[in-house]
């Protein structure tokens, strides 16, 4: 498949790319394209050493719009605050099989903690609000929220972890789950239809708040 990641040089694209050019053809974006390609090249040199002979896939770079032509499947790893703008420049190019995928967590840093900014001041969820930029809401999945970045990054890493998904398309739901399945130990839970992401996107800075005030390392979330 092919795999387009918004903001693909932060922590969360880097994670994503590197986990899965092992059997995707991954095209990470910047607002600066030949940023995108400098980091692209660092993310394949780490990639071929580390998968050698069993690397199917690559990556490459583009700038954040330009990389939204043909792609399978597209990850919004961008800030709450640019959904609209960016998105609704995305929904001129991308195509309308594209599967679009929101990890994108709308919190904030207070002095009582993290809050989810819904709950807090009545906004959308960040899912909801990617939703209204597209024609199609049964491509929209939400996903990836509670991963730690950190983890993510380190490829010999088993996650151990669950990562929540929303959709209204079971079809659409069980590529991102398959695709969710590609990272080692990581394993997909279907929370229900996409407006039921507010239980996926809250976990975050619930999860945040545990690991400062308890001071514990990178923790992910797992249902036993």
């Amino acid at each position: 498949m092919k795999i387009g990641i918004v903001g693909g040089t932060g922590g969360m694209g880097e994670g994503f790319a590197l986990r899965w050019c092992a059997n995707h053809q991954i095209v990470i974006g910047s607002r600066d394209k030949n940023k995108a390609t400098e980091v692209a090249n660092n993310y394949m040199k780490i990639a071929q050493d580390f998968y050698k002979d069993k690397m199917r896939g690559n990556v490459s770079g583009d700038n954040n719009f330009d990389l939204a032509k043909d792609l399978d499947i597209l990850i919004l790893s961008i800030p709450y605050e640019t959904i609209n703008d960016t998105c609704s420049k995305l929904s001129q190019v991308v195509s309308e099989n594209c599967i679009i995928v929101s990890p994108i967590v709308p919190m904030k840093w207070e002095e009582k903690g993290f809050t989810y900014i819904p709950f807090e001041e009545g906004k959308k969820t960040a899912a909801e609000l990617v939703a209204d930029n597209f024609k199609s809401r049964s491509r929209i999945v939400s996903a990836f929220h509670t991963i730690s970045e950190s983890k993510l990054k380190k490829i010999e890493l088993n996650l151990d972890a669950d990562t929540y998904i929303c959709g209204d398309d079971l079809s659409v739901v069980q590529k991102i789950k398959e695709l969710s399945s590609e990272i080692q130990g990581l394993r997909p839970i279907y929370l229900g239809q996409l407006s039921m992401t507010y239980q996926a996107e809250v976990l975050t800075p619930m999860l945040l708040n545990g690991a400062k005030k308890n001071k514990l390392k990178n923790p992910g979330l797992k249902l036993v």
